[in-house]
């Protein structure tokens, strides 16, 4: 490993060679003290048609662990090359939300195969996570976990956790669960190894406790967990029922994914894995690009309505997307910080305007200094070097026209994405597409229509 974690070039091409060689014995020696997350990515590292002949040579060590820990893509083309059999024989080897995360996956009718291949407890557990909702708390939950009655104690509490059978390995809390197995309240395993054994659980457990709706998406339960520092916390269906358990370690993984969603959103470039296949990533992408070139048309429309005036002053050809352009990073910069806190909730329907004001003044700050700055510079060059007589009249135009633009572009960075979550639709998706389009139309009209103006040129 490199210093930042990662595997070495080196370290990979001696594997991948010695499996090319047929050295499959050397290949197992340099891979088995590597952690699962790290074989797998081993795995991803190598090439598509590298990874069922270095999967083979791994036979024994490529377990289910490390199939949990691969990236999905590269999961789905292993699993294609698998029996439902083996497939089973690996989800019944994981918690219930990782097994779920493999067989989700899966085409309806491969689905059918593995569950059908699964034992009875192990399928129905799976079968009901896949009934509820992608992304929510049902499916990211586990089954596993311990819930005691509230009228133990804490010694028939640790004589239960010592002697029974079929519980949960991992646990950092006990659920403890009224007759009609609603959770009443949890209690950390530092208090009950800490209280004396007769102590009733009910006087060292904790009332308050956050629960999580089984259809709870899963970005809502991410920010739970981040507000209330959870380490893990009771899931609950329909009746209030307690039925499963979601932990930190979960919750570390979706909210990468959640924020890399984001990020990739805004850029119009679908998932964004370097694993995923060429096709998909093209559908992916086209669609925004086409999209571009549509609003890119506003654009042209209101250039060619200064066709006169660009002729007769060229350099306003040079001028304008210097305008557009800062406009559009501007833009971006605010609709970044506002696709956030919308995702994070820090910005909801009490602060909203509040939120507008604050990008507003923002915007117009960056803007007069900008527009200072390009105007000098305008009239700086044009009027010293090439000795224009319209200097300082143009070194005003562009100033007026980019503050203009950067205060606009503040507004749309802010308006959009609120204006798309109040209609129902993800504010990353398309705010980008609609930002630029104003951006890049509002600062060229901006700068030839002010030309127009002032500079009595039209």
């Amino acid at each position: 490993m490199d210093a930042e974690d990662r595997l070495r070039p080196e370290f990979v091409d001696r594997v991948l060679d010695a499996v090319a060689d047929g050295d499959d014995e050397t290949a197992r020696e340099l891979v088995e003290p590597l952690h699962p997350a790290d074989v797998a990515d081993l795995i991803e590292l190598a090439a598509r048609d590298e990874r069922e002949g270095l999967v083979r040579a791994l036979a024994g060590i490529v377990d289910a662990d490390v199939v949990a820990e691969m990236n999905e893509h590269v999961r789905e083309a292993l699993l294609d090359a698998l029996e439902p059999q083996q497939v089973a024989d690996l989800a019944g080897q994981l918690d219930t939300d990782d097994a779920v995360a493999i067989i989700e996956d899966l085409e309806e009718d491969e689905q059918r195969a593995v569950l059908r291949a699964m034992e009875p407890d192990d399928r129905a557990a799976i079968e009901e996570a896949l009934t509820y909702p992608e992304e929510s708390a049902g499916r990211l939950m586990q089954r596993d976990l311990i819930a005691v009655p509230e009228h133990w104690n804490v010694g028939q509490v640790i004589d239960y956790l010592r002697s029974g059978k079929d519980l949960a390995e991992d646990f950092w809390e006990v659920f403890v669960v009224d007759p009609g197995h609603h959770p009443v309240g949890t209690c950390k395993l530092s208090s009950i190894l800490r209280a004396p054994r007769k102590m009733p659980v009910s006087d060292i457990m904790f009332e308050e406790q956050t629960l999580i709706p089984v259809d709870m998406d899963q970005e809502d339960v991410a920010l739970r967990f981040q507000k209330y520092a959870l380490v893990s916390a009771a899931v609950t269906d329909g009746t209030g029922r307690l039925v499963g358990m979601i932990t930190v370690d979960d919750i570390v993984h979706i909210i990468q994914e959640e924020a890399s969603e984001d990020a990739l959103l805004l850029s119009g470039v679908g998932e964004g894995d370097i694993n995923e296949p060429v096709t998909e990533s093209y559908r992916a992408r086209v669609r925004w690009l086409v999209a571009n070139l549509l609003t890119a048309l506003v654009t042209a429309f209101v250039i060619a309505n200064f066709e006169g005036l660009i002729e007769r002053f060229a350099i306003l050809v040079a001028l304008g997307p210097m305008v557009a352009g800062v406009g559009g990073n501007a833009g971006t910069q605010t609709l970044a910080v506002t696709v956030r806190a919308i995702a994070t909730n820090q910005l909801t329907g009490s602060n909203r305007w509040r939120a507008v004001g604050r990008e507003v003044r923002v915007a117009l700050l960056n803007g007069l200094t900008i527009a200072c700055l390009i105007g000098a510079g305008v009239a700086i060059v044009f009027g010293l070097i090439f000795h224009d007589p319209l200097a300082l009249p143009l070194g005003a135009v562009i100033a007026a026209a980019m503050l203009t633009n950067i205060i606009v572009a503040g507004c749309a960075g802010v308006m959009v994405p609120l204006t798309l979550e109040r209609a129902g639709a993800d504010p990353a998706v398309a705010s980008s597409v609609f930002v630029t389009m104003v951006t890049d139309s509002v600062g060229y009209f901006a700068v030839l229509g002010l030309a127009a103006a002032f500079l009595h040129i039209a």
